[in-house]
């Protein structure tokens, strides 16, 4: 496994508690603003944002790229709401907003190869 965050050196074999670290510090606005988890095959999980704004997608190597969402839409952040960081803008919908806490237990559920948490979905992302 490996762990790139921007801006960063890459961590290879991340304990739990680096890839926790790593991802409290993202912030969409800071020299951080995204980062991934790769396995050997070459799947990944990656966030972009961070805090309360973040933005989970997966990836199997060879077949598709689906993005995380939830059963609480944000009554705040409508449809067709753009999260900005470093590397762009993208357009989410209002159940694919997540909180870096969250953030964590999903890369560590891919660490771990067990189970993702109850909370998360997936749906193909767009434009894939």
């Amino acid at each position: 496994m490996k762990l790139d965050i921007e801006g960063k050196p890459v961590i290879t074999m991340p304990t739990p508690a680096q890839i926790a670290r790593a991802l409290k510090s993202l912030r969409s606005y800071g020299k951080s603003s995204y980062a991934s988890l790769t396995d050997d095959a070459g799947n990944y999980v990656q966030v972009a944002g961070g805090g309360v704004s973040c933005m989970i997608e997966r990836f199997e190597f060879g077949a598709q790229r689906w993005r995380a969402f939830h059963g609480k839409p944000s009554p705040v952040r409508p449809d067709g709401t753009i999260l900005v960081f470093r590397a762009g803008n993208i357009p989410m919908r209002s159940d694919e907003w997540f909180m870096v806490d969250q953030v964590v237990e999903v890369f560590q559920a891919f660490l771990s190869e067990t189970r993702y948490p109850p909370f998360v979905h997936w749906r193909v992302a767009p434009g894939f």
